[in-house]
This record gives structure tokens, C-alpha cells and sequence, in this order.
């Protein structure tokens, strides 16, 4: 019977939460749904562990939940209204966008600051149909953690029919050294070795160590791209961004 009656407690303060969840969801605005800051992130992160412990412990008083569950709602549009009203408030609580390619080169430090992997960025740039690393101008890891990627000049797409090409066979550069790292499987379905690859570098790029290099890559047509570690042949450092 017991059993019974507590069931229906907890239903009862599911039925009545969602609800709350649902307006307070509503009131702190699309942003906290759609971009998710970190400071967002810990909100939704602090309005689950209250909601989560009111429906587990039926010893904790259900208005007391719904008072803090109203407050955290107010609080954050509070803080949001501050944020838009102040600068540098805004960017202490926010991580500010980092640029990790210009000019066709990866920048390491900036990657390692944001704690983002060679691979997470490959990733990242294939989701945008971006398979050479040469092609992009600059990329933009933005304060939501989505990137954000403008092309070169010569790159940016222009359609097979508006200069009446046949289809072709697209590109794809393929990666062989990841942070200083030779990817051997990829060097062996090229039917390639280490010393084929140390030539390369050598005769073509004046690289003796490939712990030189954090990131590499080749074409079809046997052209490279690479970024040194300590190194950039950027001409310019990146414009700085800011929100």
C-alpha cells in the first residue's frame, strides 16, 4: 500500500514539474536551448539535479523544488541581461571564439588552448564538406563549440552548371602525419613506406624529422600540405575575434 502511495507521489510531482520545466525552458530563451554556453550548460546541469531529487526523495518538500526552480529560471535571465549589457562581464563568462586554421595551416597552440584535437578539427571541417585543409582561409571554433569556416578566394564553391562542367571525381587529401605522428595504415594503402615518406619531406619540404611536423597531408596529384610545430609559413598572425 505504501509502495502504491508513493508511486502516485511521484507521479504526481512528474506531472507537475514538467510543466514548470517547460515554462522556465521557455522563459530563459531559445539561446539556452540552441547554443548551450558553458554557463547554460551548468544551469540545465543545476535545474536537473534539483528536479531529479525531488522526484527520487519524497522527503524534500515539492514547493521547496518549485521555489528553486523558479529562482535558477530568474537568476539566469538576470545574468543574461547583464551579459548583454556588459562587455567584459560577457566575456569572462563566455570562452571567446579561437581561430585553429588560417591560410591553409593549422595553428597548434591556439588547439591546444581550446583543448580541441587534430582529429576533432578534421572532423568538423568533413561535416562541412571540407576535405583539404589547404582550401580554408580561416576556421573559427565559436563560443558554442561549432566551427565556423570561410574559404579561399579561389576555393569557395561554384556550381558544375553555372560553367556547364561535366561532373568530376572530388578531391581528397589524405592525412598521413598527425602531430608529429605517421599514420601507418593510411601510409600502407598507399603501398608507401617510412622511408618513402622521409624523402618526401626531405626533397620537397627540407624536413629531416617528422616530429617536426604536426600535421600533413597529400593529394592525388603528390602535392603536400603541411604545418610545422614550431613554425608557420602564414604571413600574418590571424585578426583577433572577439563576440
Amino acid at each position: 500500500m505504501d509502495i502504491l502511495i508513493d508511486s502516485i507521489k511521484v507521479i504526481g510531482r512528474i506531472v507537475t514539474v514538467l510543466p514548470l520545466m517547460l515554462m522556465i525552458g521557455l522563459f530563459m530563451g531559445r539561446r539556452s536551448i540552441g547554443e548551450l554556453p558553458v554557463f547554460d550548460i551548468l544551469v540545465i546541469l543545476v535545474l536537473g539535479t534539483v528536479v531529479g531529487s525531488d522526484i527520487a526523495d519524497l522527503r524534500i518538500d515539492h514547493i521547496h523544488t518549485f521555489v528553486a526552480v523558479i529562482s535558477i529560471g530568474l537568476l539566469h535571465r538576470f545574468i543574461i541581461y547583464i551579459k548583454l549589457n556588459n562587455h567584459k562581464l560577457r566575456r569572462i563568462m563566455t570562452f571567446e571564439p579561437t581561430v585553429i586554421v588560417y591560410k591553409g595551416e593549422f595553428l597548434p597552440r591556439n588547439m591546444k588552448k581550446i583543448n580541441y584535437s587534430m582529429d576533432n578539427i578534421l572532423q568538423m571541417l568533413r561535416e562541412k564538406d571540407i576535405f583539404q585543409i589547404n582550401d580554408v582561409e580561416m576556421a573559427i571554433v565559436e563560443a558554442s563549440g561549432r566551427l565556423s569556416v570561410t574559404l579561399k578566394m579561389n576555393k569557395r564553391p561554384v556550381t558544375g552548371g553555372d560553367l556547364n562542367l561535366s561532373s568530376q571525381e572530388a578531391e581528397v587529401n589524405i592525412p598521413l602525419i598527425l602531430d608529429g605522428k605517421i599514420d601507418r595504415k593510411v601510409l600502407k594503402g598507399l603501398n608507401k613506406d617510412k622511408e618513402w615518406l622521409l624523402h618526401e619531406l626531405n626533397e620537397k619540404h627540407n624536413i629531416d624529422q617528422v616530429a617536426e611536423v604536426f600535421y600533413a597531408e597529400l593529394n592525388k596529384k603528390g602535392e603536400w600540405s603541411i604545418t610545422l610545430k614550431n613554425h608557420s609559413s602564414a604571413q600574418q598572425q590571424p585578426p583577433p575575434i572577439f563576440h
